[in-house]
């Protein structure tokens, strides 16, 4: 029986690895979508991680053939009201780089603790700490020929930390402390990563479906 193959509509270094490695283990291929970078751009104007997983699932398999996949991941941050949600890879401009997105993020904390310190200060009560809680959403649609065939999501909760730990990972993974193993993401190695990730909860649900008979 062929092994199913998958092409990954991104041209993300870090996420190719990171599906094509959990693939592999299910005899499943991830490539490289053939001639991605060549494309017409999918305009990302959806308003949720969904919409804008379904576009760009529907619009390169439009462009293609097989089975395409699409994924739509970022951070939400509690103390900025779920931020920056969809923006996260453009959070802090339209190509900016992951050190800069993570610098804007920790300033945009900062600023939002400093305004609640200072209503804190003319609130009587007790002192509240601040909540750094924050949780990555991925969610990855499969289409083929411009049609969905079925959409999973998946989430990790964890905390942000103040400073960077770790030279692994990629994004905000330095700064996303994962409490269940007390290390931030980008100080774990692939495997373990990929086995608590929002990115590996959605991805395992896509293989499940594959294996299921289901097209």
């Amino acid at each position: 029986m062929k092994h199913p193959r998958l092409y990954l509509a991104s041209s993300n270094p870090g996420k190719l690895r990171e599906f094509a490695h959990a693939a592999a283990a299910r005899a499943v291929t991830v490539e490289e979508l053939p001639g991605f970078t060549d494309m017409p751009p999918c305009v990302e104007d959806g308003t949720s991680f969904e919409e804008n997983a379904r576009k760009k699932a529907v619009h390169y398999s439009r462009n293609s053939t097989g089975w395409v996949f699409a994924d739509d991941s970022g951070i939400c941050v509690s103390v900025l009201g779920g931020a920056p949600g969809i923006y996260s890879a453009r959070f802090a401009g339209p190509a900016a780089t992951d050190a800069e997105n993570n610098r804007r993020l920790l300033a945009e904390i900062h600023q939002a603790e400093a305004h609640r310190r200072s209503q804190a200060a003319h609130c009587p009560g007790p002192r509240q700490l601040f909540n750094r809680a924050a949780h990555y959403i991925c969610v990855i649609a499969l289409a083929e020929a411009g049609k969905v065939l079925t959409v999973v999501e998946g989430r990790a909760d964890g905390v942000i930390v103040d400073e960077p730990r770790g030279a692994g990972g990629f994004g905000y993974d330095p700064y996303f402390f994962f409490p269940p193993l007390g290390k931030t993401f980008a100080e774990i190695d692939r495997e373990e990563k990929f086995a608590v990730s929002h990115r590996g909860a959605a991805f395992r649900k896509l293989l499940d479906y594959l294996g299921s008979g289901r097209k």
